[in-house]
């Protein structure tokens, strides 16, 4: 509950910096429209918004859930062979260097304007954080889990299995969290290259017609979007992973 109110605050702090905004620099609707405005576009565009989240809404859900599967696989096998890890690891870092926004195009060419190439591009940016932050917690299991294996004579599997793996899930559930965050991004990058439907195409159309209340509309949903699938995942690893050490603001 004091999360949501501390959300309310927030959103209504900035809504009324927006106003004051507006109406301090005399600004345009062209530049900066109203929050009444948006709100009144969003209610006049609604089901045409509803149907472009939609398609953004999979296409972050997929990336999202392969991004994470690749993400972890890769942990996983950089940590059980060492030999492999040190040349996929740079290899990781190297990707990252790229910008999302030069290989979304080329991902284009390569799967088409429609799900898989923005589903690929939200993929590319979820799958470094997740095997990144995996990986770090497979080799940090705790001295004392490492005694307590030993002292039980765990074969080699079974250490992995029920002593590194459950050690390394609260770092996992740092990447994820980061992950979350990303995916809407990816998959609005890659809609913004070449697309036909979602709300990052929405917002690009919007934009070039002037349409600058129905971009906020756009945008704002998005942000919504975003929050809630932040909050839900949140909430679901604090309940998956139980052990890992997080501090409530008070």
């Amino acid at each position: 509950m004091k999360l949501f109110f501390r959300v309310f605050c927030l959103l209504a702090g900035f809504i009324a910096l927006w106003q004051t905004a507006i109406y301090l620099f005399d600004l345009p609707s062209y530049i900066l429209p109203t929050p009444w405005r948006v709100l009144s576009t969003l209610h006049d565009h609604f089901r045409l918004i509803l149907n472009e989240t939609k398609i953004t809404l999979i296409e972050t859900g997929l990336g999202l859930m392969f991004g994470t599967l690749l993400g972890a696989i890769a942990a996983l096998i950089m940590a059980s062979c060492r030999s492999i890890s040190v040349w996929v690891l740079p290899l990781l870092v190297v990707s990252q260097a790229i910008p999302t926004f030069a290989v979304a195009p080329l991902l284009v060419i390569w799967f088409g304007y429609g799900m898989t190439s923005k589903i690929a591009t939200a993929i590319l940016m979820i799958f470094f954080p997740v095997a990144s932050s995996f990986f770090d917690g497979l080799k940090e299991t705790p001295l004392g889990w490492q005694e307590l294996g030993k002292t039980m004579n765990a074969k080699r599997w079974r250490f992995f299995w029920y002593i590194r793996i459950p050690a390394a899930l609260p770092k996992l559930a740092s990447g994820l969290r980061i992950a979350t965050v990303a995916a809407p991004i990816g998959a609005v990058i890659g809609e913004w290259v070449g697309a036909s439907q979602g709300l990052g195409f929405l917002m690009l159309n919007a934009n070039a017609r002037m349409q600058i209340d129905l971009m906020f509309a756009a945008l704002f949903v998005l942000m919504i979007f975003s929050l809630t699938l932040y909050f839900l995942m949140d909430k679901s690893l604090n309940w998956l992973v139980p052990w890992q050490k997080t501090q409530e603001p008070s």
